[in-house]
């Protein structure tokens, strides 16, 4: 669509009675934050949700979904998609623009609201969804009914948006949390929107890294005899372990713009954190188990039957740790909700925001109808009695509290903790079940990210003057748009389980969710003996390092290895690791000499490197599984 006027891009109607000055950027505080706001900031001029921005938000978050799903699958790790798919859409609009296939400006405020559309569609991989599910289905080959699980995603990250709802206005209008990612999409939005050079260059430079990931995918991945050649997928490193090739334990270098530019955006100590645990596990633990005939042999799956247990427990015991040093924050949240309900009551019935921000009244109306949904299809896709799905819905709310506070004070939401603190829960309700063991903590992660991710949207939306209630209308279009492209898209890239847990497509974070719910279901008792061990010593290494990253002195954190590194190390190949290290130690290169650089050039180039080559690589498997293409 190409709207010729600003009437025609069809703006959600605006509110009336509020003021409309000009909008300059955050003045001091005052006593009201929100009286300031609102004189100061708020644009309600400005088009926002417009139809065109609804379009471009679905296509670009289903498109960032589908190369989330591929990264999320092969490495552990689902990646913020806002800033890309706001680059990637102000791109578009220029070029639309400049061929007069549209008259009118593409605005900050239509770009933010395309952002939390395109969010909410690219996180459907995250939340738990593409640990849950996987998990699901190789722990006991179910494969639910694909509508049926279509409204499972989107009703569950829809509850998430509704929980936001009651504690937005204390975290993002009165505390003003710093939700780091939503801070730096607006002013990336506003610098795009400048006219500035620098809008124009990364586009360019993410478009041609994404040229660069996909052509490389393509001379890669692609076979058949029209290939004039396929490029190597890896290098092995030139030595052996035990007369057995290094390569065979995955020691190797890996062709992977992607691998390399997920490196580029992760911290330097979680880099090589990265390649020591791949170091570790599979050129010392992993020989050392086939030379002692603990194991049947070399290779990747042989070794992660083993190396799955001390892996898992390193990531529950520094996940769940950490959630715990967050007390003050969980502490706040219910507080926070407390006062929201109570003593704000009577000042909101002269409310001069009523009118811009969500009425309280839509959180419980979304739970009560929402609710339902989620207990109803929790018993008819997994047999979770409905008791126990009830059970899930007041979790899931305190869960999604939790996750958008810890988010805005650190800019992580604690999914690794709050998945499997739920497994926990329900081993302890339903002992012996796996599946509401999966499941159950599916929505409580789900809710936890969808909440986080809205409020996060929001931060950006505030500080640009965007109206609250149109960007809540645009996180409901992108789940949908999310769910109804998730489903199909795993189903096409995972025709069966064996493709599961395989070196193209490891799963990491199913493995750990599967390995959890397993002890849960069964007892320790399915565990060996000697990885029993390796566990218990694991998980004790994984609190020492969450404890020395809380107290050690500043100079000596960068040299105390990351618990997140050295956990996914032992579930991942280790060509993962190693050229995600290697991308780390680029970017790391970058910040020190050219700082200016890193957000100018690395972020764009990782990002586009990554979109490419994974919306390539998904293509090249489907047409492997299902167009007769030789693997």
């Amino acid at each position: 669509m190409a709207p010729t006027d600003p009437k025609s891009a069809s703006p959600l109607p605006q509110p009336e009675g509020v003021p409309q000055e000009a909008p300059v950027h955050p003045a001091a505080s005052t006593d009201n934050p929100e009286l300031t706001w609102l004189r100061t900031v708020y644009r309600p001029n400005e088009r926002q949700l417009t139809v065109r921005a609804v379009l471009a938000g679905m296509v670009i978050g289903v498109a960032m979904c589908a190369s989330n799903l591929y990264v999320v699958l092969k490495t552990g790790w689902s990646l913020g998609v806002t800033i890309t798919a706001c680059i990637l859409a102000y791109g578009v609009f220029r070029l639309l623009n400049a061929l007069r296939l549209s008259r009118s400006e593409f605005t900050e405020l239509e770009n933010n609201a395309m952002g939390s559309v395109a969010s909410a569609a690219g996180y459907m991989t995250g939340g738990g969804n593409m640990a849950a599910l996987p998990a699901l289905i190789m722990l006991t080959g179910i494969r639910p009914e694909g509508w049926g699980l279509v409204l499972w995603f989107a009703t569950i990250s829809a509850l998430g948006v509704f929980a936001a709802i009651p504690i937005k206005r204390q975290l993002v209008n009165i505390e003003q949390l710093p939700f780091p990612t939503g801070t730096a999409t607006a002013q990336t939005i506003q610098a795009l929107h400048s006219h500035s050079d620098e809008g124009a260059k990364k586009g360019k430079l993410l478009g041609l890294a994404a040229l660069a990931g996909g052509v490389l995918a393509w001379i890669r991945d692609a076979r058949g005899a029209w290939m004039p050649f396929n490029l190597p997928e890896r290098f092995g490193l030139p030595f052996s372990l035990g007369g057995t090739p290094a390569s065979t334990y995955t020691l190797a270098f890996d062709n992977s713009l992607l691998l390399a530019g997920t490196g580029a955006l992760m911290s330097f100590r979680v880099g090589w954190s990265l390649v020591l645990g791949a170091l570790l596990m599979w050129g010392v633990v992993g020989p050392k188990l086939v030379a002692e005939g603990i194991i049947s042999g070399p290779g990747y799956k042989p070794v992660l039957t083993w190396a799955i247990w001390p892996g898992a427990a390193m990531l529950v015991s520094s996940g769940l740790l950490s959630f715990a040093f967050q007390w003050k924050s969980v502490a706040r949240s219910f507080s926070g909700l407390a006062g929201t309900l109570t003593g704000r009551k009577a000042a909101r019935q002269e409310d001069p925001l009523a009118e811009v921000e969500c009425p309280p009244s839509w959180f419980p109306l979304g739970f009560a109808l929402l609710g339902p949904v989620v207990v109803v299809l929790a018993w008819w896709l997994f047999d979770i009695p409905m008791w126990a799905g009830l059970v899930a819905l007041p979790l899931a709310f305190a869960m999604g509290m939790v996750a958008a506070r810890v988010t805005g004070e650190t800019d992580t939401t604690p999914t690794k903790a709050l998945g499997p603190l739920t497994q926990l829960v329900y081993g302890g309700l339903l002992p012996g079940q796996l599946v509401p063991n999966i499941m159950s903590a599916n929505v409580t992660g789900g809710v936890g990210l969808h909440s986080a991710d809205l409020l996060t949207d929001l931060k950006s939306g505030y500080l640009l003057g965007a109206r609250p209630r149109q960007q809540l209308y645009a996180q409901l279009f992108g789940c949908v748009a999310g769910a109804l492209a998730i489903v199909p898209m795993f189903n096409l890239l995972i025709p069966d389980v064996s493709v599961l847990g395989s070196q193209s497509l490891p799963a990491p974070a199913a493995q750990v969710w599967a390995g959890v719910s397993k002890v849960m279901a069964t007892g320790l008792s399915s565990v060996p003996e000697s990885a029993r061990w390796a566990a218990l010593w694991a998980a004790l290494a994984g609190a020492l390092l969450t404890l020395g990253e809380k107290f050690a002195p500043a100079k000596v954190k960068p040299f105390i290895p990351s618990p997140t590194g050295l956990g996914i190390a032992s579930i991942m190949p280790a060509y993962n690791a190693i050229s995600m290290f290697l991308g780390a130690a680029v970017g790391e290169w970058v910040r020190r000499r050219r700082p200016e650089q890193y957000e100018g050039a690395v972020i764009p180039m990782a990002s586009g490197g990554i979109a490419g080559e994974s919306l390539v690589g998904l293509v090249i498997i489907m047409l492997k599984n299902f167009a007769g293409m030789p693997k």
